[in-house]
């Protein structure tokens, strides 16, 4: 495919309630959609980078310098045939996954349109309809997260994870399980704690839960491995996760039993792909994540999670629990049984409404070839 053409556009979305973790408050939700235009046919992806250095340090700031200054001179103009062909033009480039990971998913999109497939068939998915579950921030009170879990369960959610950190942890979680005793409920720290503060969380070995995520900082793989031993419940990684080696590592030291695979963590859905093979070969469960993505992210997210090494509920709610209001036509709604459909049509399976996105764009930049 040869390449003519690549534009930004700077999104600000308001979401219908806010979202905080131990990173902080989100109120409105940034991201890059970048459309990659060649010979008649545009592919869509989504960088889900956000406005703060919280999740990441990359922000949409960074990621729109990278985009523009590094990525998109690599590309314009020149043949790209393919998601491998793309990561070897931009490997010199360090870090900066979520920018790569974005331009790749335009590239899929566009592939598929070529060649009339969905993405669940390029990457190899199985299921028509994936399993999916809510993510909770963290509420004022216990009480008060107890009445939104109801909500999400009378919605006809399945699972429920929660955000906790120090001082928001052991309470909410007990108050949870106690009002619904059967759910499957899993908590997520967001790198909240050290191995010694840790030790506050030993009651939720308990509760019965599915797993407890990414408890310690990014960079701890030895010392979450030392956690994981203290624990029954899985420790789940995601923040550590960037990478396949990162993965193999984590597998290797025994530092967690589960992973969240995220693809615009790792750099994109052919490296989310090759770490789902890593962990389906050590029998190891993986989950997809979710960025608060609009209907572009979830659509490749969906994609992602028909793999059959998906066996446990990822992160991707269906688009009201997140927007009034979404930049693509279609509107991902959960099923009987807490599922929601995986797109069929070629490509990403979406169409992005123009009118949408001119009223959330912030800034537009298009780049052509020489």
């Amino acid at each position: 495919m040869k390449l003519d053409s690549l534009t930004l556009h700077h999104l600000s979305m308001p979401l219908v309630a806010p979202f905080e973790t131990s990173f902080g408050r989100t109120t409105d939700r940034e991201c890059i959609l970048i459309s990659v235009q060649s010979e008649g046919l545009t592919g869509w992806g989504e960088c889900t980078a956000d406005r703060e250095p919280g999740y990441s340090y990359e922000t949409t700031g960074t990621a729109w310098h990278i985009l523009k200054d590094f990525i998109a001179p690599l590309l314009l103009g020149e043949y790209v045939s393919d998601a491998t062909d793309f990561q070897r033009r931009v490997e010199d480039i360090r870090g900066h996954n979520l920018a790569k990971a974005g331009v790749e998913m335009a590239l899929w999109d566009l592939l598929g349109k070529r060649q009339g497939k969905s993405l669940r068939e390029m990457l190899g998915g199985e299921r028509e309809r994936v399993d999916v579950g809510v993510s909770v921030g963290l509420q004022s009170s216990p009480e008060a997260l107890v009445k939104t879990v109801e909500k999400y369960l009378a919605a006809g959610y399945g699972r429920i994870k929660i955000k906790i950190k120090p001082g928001r942890d052991v309470v909410d979680a007990e108050a949870v399980r106690k009002a619904f005793p059967n759910i499957k409920l899993q908590v997520d720290a967001n790198t909240a704690y050290t191995l010694r503060t840790c030790q506050v969380l030993q009651p939720l070995d308990r509760l019965g839960l599915l797993l407890i995520e990414q408890p310690l900082n990014e960079d701890d793989l030895w010392e979450h491995a030392k956690l994981q031993k203290q624990f029954h419940t899985p420790i789940c990684l995601d923040e550590s996760i960037l990478s396949l080696l990162h993965a193999r590592s984590a597998l290797e030291m025994e530092a967690c039993k589960i992973i969240n695979i995220k693809p615009g963590r790792v750099g994109g859905l052919s490296q989310a792909v090759a770490i789902h093979d890593l962990c389906r070969a050590h029998a190891v469960p993986v989950w997809c994540g979710g960025m608060l993505e609009t209907g572009v992210g979830r659509a490749a997210n969906l994609a992602l999670a028909s793999l059959p090494g998906f066996t446990l509920p990822g992160d991707i709610s269906a688009f009201d629990r997140y927007y009034a209001e979404d930049i693509t036509r279609e509107r991902f709604t959960l099923n009987p049984g807490s599922t929601i459909d995986v797109p069929t049509a070629p490509g990403l399976g979406v169409t992005v409404d123009k009118a949408a996105l001119k009223k959330f764009t912030l800034a537009e930049l298009r780049l052509d070839a020489e």
